[in-house]
């Protein structure tokens, strides 16, 4: 999970700023007058410079006025041609960019720029500004862009949730046998949110597909161990520093969501809009376990040790289980429960359940 946040941060850090790097016409062409300016500047301060050394000598007597009248003469020529000659660069430029704006290679606004909403109400964003909405990691031209794509029937949603993680055996929390705030669980993924009713936004089908990383911390000194079929939880010989039990699943949610949001208002006409009040869903998910791993941390010997170890364990294959979450806008709380045990053949069944704070950024 570690992992897999780092590498998100660094693909949404290259991501914005390859889209803030993206430079307009106005910007290109505020850049040439500033290196013509800078230009000016620095071939005045040379000039200066040049001037001053000359009024030194004139002092000194080591030439006579004359002398210093030409210098100055031919020292500010040569720095009439620099100016002349390097400013004659940043024209060509200039030329090149005006003769790419006809050709329409590069887009002009003169309101345009660049705006990041991370948790921002974008209804107050000027109009005509590019939207960069971090968490959804989308991009919209305008307001009128995002308005157009936020109220198509279909819209879609990048998920993250994380909570506590434990089982239930005969209708009972095993929290004796799991560390009850040490285990946890995440979830990621992205869904696709499609209105049922033409003419009605209360009614939501939400499918899609998710990563689910479930952990479990086992107590007193205990590990998975695994005899034949069964897998059982046993002390284990050495002082354990932590104990992990961790199954990975891929899955398809489904969900029944309603949304109770306020249509949306734009140059008088009104539209459907979603995650924008209060919502609930009710469904489930399948799918497949992807990868189960124990980790154990320990001191032999004053040297610290971590052991993974990675095996199917006698975990079931396939997973199923029932969801629910009921929330505001973009955040939460979210339930679920596997229908099937984690382990096959276990004397005992357990059953994961998950209890946490979900996100939905549309």
């Amino acid at each position: 999970m570690k992992n897999f946040t780092i590498y998100l941060f660094l693909l949404v850090f290259l991501f914005v700023t390859k889209m803030v790097g993206q430079e307009t016409f106005e910007n290109k062409a505020k850049a040439i007058a500033v290196n013509i300016e800078q230009i000016t500047n620095e071939e005045k301060a040379a000039l200066k410079k040049e001037v001053d050394e000359v009024n030194n000598q004139l002092v000194e007597g080591t030439i006579s006025k004359e002398e210093a009248e030409k210098k100055k003469k031919d020292f500010a020529e040569k720095r009439a041609r620099n100016i002349e000659n390097r400013v004659a660069l940043e024209q060509e430029k200039l030329q090149e960019l005006v003769q790419e704006k006809v050709d329409g290679k590069v887009n002009y606004n003169k309101d345009k720029g660049t705006v990041l909403l991370i948790g921002t109400n974008s209804d107050s964003i000027n109009p005509h500004k590019t939207e960069i909405k971090i968490p959804a990691m989308k991009v919209y031209d305008s307001k009128d862009d995002r308005v157009k794509r936020e109220s198509k029937r279909t819209t879609s949603q990048f998920v993250f949730a994380m909570g506590l993680n434990n089982t239930l055996s005969d209708g009972k929390l095993q929290d004796s046998n799991y560390d009850f705030i040490g285990s946890h669980f995440y979830e990621w993924g992205l869904t696709l949110n499609s209105r049922i009713l033409n003419d009605n936004n209360l009614l939501h089908a939400k499918y899609g597909l998710s990563l689910m990383y479930n952990n479990l911390r086992p107590t007193d000194n205990r590990s998975f161990v695994v005899d034949g079929d069964q897998t059982n939880l046993l002390t284990n010989p050495i002082h354990l520093k932590e104990s992990r039990f961790r199954n990975v699943y891929l899955v398809v949610p489904v969900h029944l969501e309603f949304d109770f949001s306020k249509d949306g208002n734009h140059d008088g006409k009104s539209y459907y809009r979603t995650h924008k009040g209060f919502r609930m869903g009710f469904g489930g998910y399948t799918g497949v376990n992807v990868k189960s791993k124990q980790i154990l941390k320990y001191e032999d010997n004053d040297y610290k040790t971590t052991q993974k170890t990675k095996g199917d364990y006698n975990v079931n294959n396939f997973v199923y289980g029932l969801s629910t979450y009921i929330g505001y806008k973009a955040t939460s709380l979210y339930l679920k429960y596997d229908l099937n045990p984690i382990f096959k053949n276990n004397v005992v069944d357990e059953n994961n359940i998950s209890l946490g704070i979900r996100f939905d950024f549309n």
